[in-house]
């Protein structure tokens, strides 16, 4: 039986696919020599005899109708002194009577030039006050949904389009239709979900390269570009940026199985991942939307990224706040008798309160505590006997328990959704927060487990698009709702504040420890009284043996002579015995000395040190507020240190690598953070971070050796305050510090 690719959507060359739409044309030029390297086929309209002449050629030289390759170098000359090329694009052309835009970018070292067709288009002071209406929605709208549906009904009026719809991806890539405008007549696709395979992972990563794309009909048939490969590069032309791509002959399959003669799509983004699309559809025939008006779509997809952002930090923001504060209470709890368990389990703010979840277990010290709706402990410690077997250092996730461990699916109701912090694997002990099942009525486009099989030309067999996209609804079970990042971040902030309780607990019950502390002070004591009391009459021993070595040395015997040379000999060597002694009996009196340091001088001071070494490189340092604060200056200084060669080390990668020192002063602490841009951490590892000699997957080829950061724990530890950090890999990691005020 033949194999059957199962792969082959997601192996498609996409941006190198060597073709365009029917509608325009394209020029790939040398930014050097202005040599035409390539072209569209269609291009032989022009050079009816030998489409292999526009190869090599000077742009000048070129001749499309009755425009001239003079006034297209000319344009690009002009562009090139005015300003870049992209803000001033397009130009207007006119090719065989008729207008075209043209589009010029410069990609690596040619000149991308694309003739596209224009069409009615709305005048630009219609333009400005759509993009105008939309900011008004986005300050009105007072939920995310109104403003969703408010901007795709501006979207269709734009584009005119039969169909405008706001698709959102969840965390496995499936869509779901969350918004639409549509022609009356059409049949609703609101609700609707589409399985991920629907959009394969190398388009995703298109999608937030070049945020518009539009196929103005998929019945055309593409035109090649002219040769297939440059003869320079010996590559296939890289379309990524183009308006003018040819998309994937899969996908204009899976248009026309769904009746779409012609489409467009502005992706939505948050934080530069791709939340969603705007997805438009028409049905009757070909549609050509000017350039202007995509552009206008664009901006306002763009006005609807950042309207998504700022709402979503919003919303993330007061969850955050609210599950850091009762996170702030469990630590207070736990600190008051040094008790975890009653810390977290016994008093009115509870483990619960710093997640969604419906139960709770605490298994420490053999013992197992429950709160809300858990499984069977049974089952518990089945679940924690299998965690134990996992690669899991910190903390572990799933809304999808069943899964990944069979024994779930009989306790789904309890139990789809799982988080665990570790405490300590050895001694078995864990925190683990339970989310119950979410029956779920899922409505997709289709049955997307309907795969039809298809033969390539080669023979080779591939799954096509599905044929139908009639409703078909599924009810998705074994699932629960999914674990929100600040949920994750509050529970790995807890697990290091448990193990902190648990090292000043370790310090409180060993009194023993302290009292042997006692004796080794009061030795240490003896030693420097002895060290120092012995030092006079040793200095006498000797002085007086040297005097009669001086003074005497004719009238001695020869036997006595080399005694006294001995006793001499021995007092230098008792001399130097004593003096490390007394070196050693010092440094073991060695205690903070706690006094009020000025931040502002010794983070500037630090600053200029660590930058000396980094001329040459961009790495930029600002420092905002910084409070006073008091404590051991030396030790003090030795913190901020580590922490800013750590961030200046691990930004070197990154283009623009930025820190920001700033300190904030509150009724109880002063809180101190470094931020940065650099590679970050990834947080499924933070527990390994302050502990000594461990080193991070992607720090490895870093130099060091995973002492900076205990150190700095250590530090904080010995002035009562605490140390903790946030990170997301090269977007924003924060180590912050905190020191008593009293």
């Amino acid at each position: 039986m033949q194999e059957i690719d199962i792969q082959a959507c997601d192996r498609e060359p996409i941006r190198h696919l060597g073709k365009i739409q029917a509608h325009g044309y394209l020029l790939s030029v040398d930014a050097q020599t202005f040599l035409i390297r390539q072209c569209s086929s269609n291009l032989s309209a022009f050079y009816p005899d030998n489409l292999s002449q526009v190869i090599g050629l000077p742009l000048e030289k070129l001749q499309l109708g009755d425009l001239s390759g003079q006034e297209i170098t000319h344009l690009i000359q002009f562009a090139l002194k005015q300003s870049s090329l992209e803000t001033l694009n397009p130009f207007s052309v006119r090719v065989q009577e008729r207008d075209y835009h043209l589009i010029i970018q410069q990609l690596d070292d040619i000149y991308l030039l694309e003739f596209e067709l224009k069409d009615e288009a709305l005048f630009p002071s219609t333009l400005q006050n759509l993009v105008s209406r939309v900011m008004t929605n986005l300050q009105q709208s007072k939920t995310i949904q109104e403003l969703l549906e408010k901007v795709a009904a501006e979207i269709k009026l734009i584009t005119r389009y039969d169909r405008v719809m706001i698709y959102r991806f969840d965390e496995e890539w499936n869509g779901e239709v969350v918004a639409e405008a549509k022609d009356k007549d059409l049949e609703p696709f609101l609700g609707l979900h589409y399985p991920a395979s629907d959009i394969p992972s190398q388009a995703r990563e298109l999608y937030k390269i070049n945020l518009v794309r539009t196929i103005v009909d998929a019945s055309d048939r593409a035109v090649s570009i002219y040769p297939p490969t440059d003869d320079q590069t010996g590559k296939p032309l890289d379309l990524t940026h183009s308006v003018l791509r040819a998309v994937s002959p899969v996908h204009i399959e899976y248009l026309k199985n769904m009746g779409v003669r012609s489409s467009m799509s502005f992706s939505l983004l948050y934080k530069g991942e791709l939340w969603g699309l705007i997805s438009c559809h028409h049905y009757q025939g070909p549609r050509l939307v000017d350039y202007t008006a995509r552009m206008s779509g664009k901006v306002i997809s763009q006005l609807l990224s950042a309207a998504l952002e700022f709402r979503k930090d919003e919303e993330d923001l007061t969850l955050v706040n609210k599950l850091w504060r009762s996170e702030q209470t469990l630590f207070e709890q736990m600190q008051r008798d040094w008790n975890v368990v009653q810390g977290l389990i016994k008093m009115e703010t509870t483990a619960m309160d710093i997640t969604s979840a419906a139960g709770m277990a605490l298994l420490y010290e053999g013992k197992l505590y429950t709160l809300g709706n858990t499984p069977n402990e049974a089952f518990i410690r089945q679940l924690i006997e299998w965690l134990k077997h996992t690669k899991i250092d910190t903390i572990f996730h799933t809304h999808q328990l069943p899964r990944l461990f069979g024994p779930a699916e009989a306790n789904r109701a309890e139990a789809s959704g799982v988080m665990a912090i570790v405490i300590s694997r050895q001694l078995e002990e864990y925190v683990i927060w339970f989310k119950p099942e979410v029956i779920q009525q899922v409505s997709w486009g289709g049955n997307p487990d309907e795969k039809p099989v298809v033969a390539e030309p080669s023979g080779q067999l591939r799954l096509s698009p599905r044929k139908s996209f009639a409703k078909w609804t599924q009810i998705v079970r074994s699932t629960s709702d999914v674990w929100r990042q600040a949920e994750i971040n509050i529970a790995l902030k807890l697990r290091e504040d448990i193990l902190q309780i648990l090292s000043q607990r370790a310090n409180q019950i060993r009194i023993l420890n302290e009292q042997l502390k006692l004796a080794y002070e009061e030795l240490d004591t003896f030693s420097y009284t002895v060290s120092h009391d012995l030092r006079t009459p040793l200095a006498s021993i000797k002085t007086y043996a040297e005097v009669l070595l001086i003074d005497y040395s004719d009238r001695l015997d020869e036997e006595m002579l080399p005694l006294f040379e001995k006793i001499v000999s021995a007092s230098n060597r008792m001399g130097d015995l004593i003096r490390e002694i007394l070196h050693y009996a010092r440094s073991g009196r060695t205690e903070l000395s706690a006094e009020p340091i000025e931040m502002r001088e010794l983070l500037y001071s630090l600053k200029d040190e660590l930058l000396v070494s980094e001329k040459g490189t961009p790495i930029t340092i600002e420092i905002e507020e910084t409070p006073s604060l008091k404590g051991d200056k030396t030790m003090i200084t030795q913190v901020f240190s580590n922490l800013l060669s750590n961030a200046i080390k691990y930004t070197r990668p990154v283009a623009k690598p930025h820190i920001i020192v700033k300190g904030v002063k509150n009724a109880d602490e002063i809180i101190y953070s470094v931020t940065d841009n650099g590679i970050g951490i990834d947080m499924k590892q933070g527990g390994k971070v302050f502990d000594l000699f461990k080193r991070l997957d992607n720090a490895r080829k870093f130099e060091g050796h995973g002492v900076g950061l205990a150190i700095v724990k250590r530090i904080m530890q010995r002035h009562h305050g605490r140390v903790w950090f946030y990170s997301e890999p090269f977007k924003e990691t924060t180590f912050y510090v905190a020191i008593p005020t009293h």
